[in-house]
């Protein structure tokens, strides 16, 4: 596996496959995101186009996308998210936003995690940003959903030394059914000193 930044007409060519991965994984517990690939494509271009942002994909040797993580600066984010930041305190234009960070299972526990993680840390104390910050779904640990097996990333993020930020959490909307309502889902912050 590999890792490599995509920008411009790499980036054009990509936004197929990284619509339909981040569909695919999201799909799964906890997110149970019913995306389109319209939306997804409309989505990731926008994000593109957002100050100081960064598109870093995991791909095969045979050149396929397993993976993507990306980040941008904090200002121009959702109301919805950068709102109770800038409540709590954190001055947005020193704060860089992590995104998505998403990987097929079948290419989990090889250390993409971690070089999704080095790879928009690196991009965000370059352009002079002092710290990170990410929003992760919760899920009630009884949620009829949540597979016997699963187990969240709050240790592999505080392993990274990102901590969640108790008591702020703000709400996303989007559909678990294909075509169906945009529901709200509880999001946790987490965040740490670059």
């Amino acid at each position: 596996m590999k890792t490599r930044a995509l920008t411009g007409e790499d980036l054009e060519r990509a936004l197929p496959a990284l619509a339909a991965l981040r569909i695919e994984v999201f799909r799964a517990f906890p997110y149970l995101y019913a995306g389109s690939p319209g939306y997804e494509v409309r989505y990731l271009r926008d994000f593109a186009a957002a100050k100081d942002s960064f598109i870093v994909a995991a791909e095969t040797d045979e050149g396929e996308i397993a993976g993507c993580a990306t980040g941008s600066a904090l200002t121009g984010h959702h109301a919805e998210f950068s709102g109770p930041l800038v409540q709590a305190g954190f001055p947005l234009s020193s704060t860089f936003y992590f995104g998505e960070s998403v990987l097929l299972p079948a290419f989990r526990g090889q250390g993409l995690g971690h070089a999704f993680f080095d790879a928009r840390e690196a991009h965000a104390k370059a352009r002079g940003y002092k710290r990170a910050c990410f929003c992760a779904v919760e899920r009630a640990k009884d949620h009829p959903m949540r597979p016997a097996d699963y187990s969240p990333l709050d240790t592999f993020w505080t392993k990274r030394g990102y901590r969640k930020l108790e008591g702020m959490v703000t709400e996303f909307a989007w559909p678990v059914e294909p075509g169906g309502p945009n529901l709200m889902h509880p999001m946790a912050y987490w965040t740490r000193e670059l």
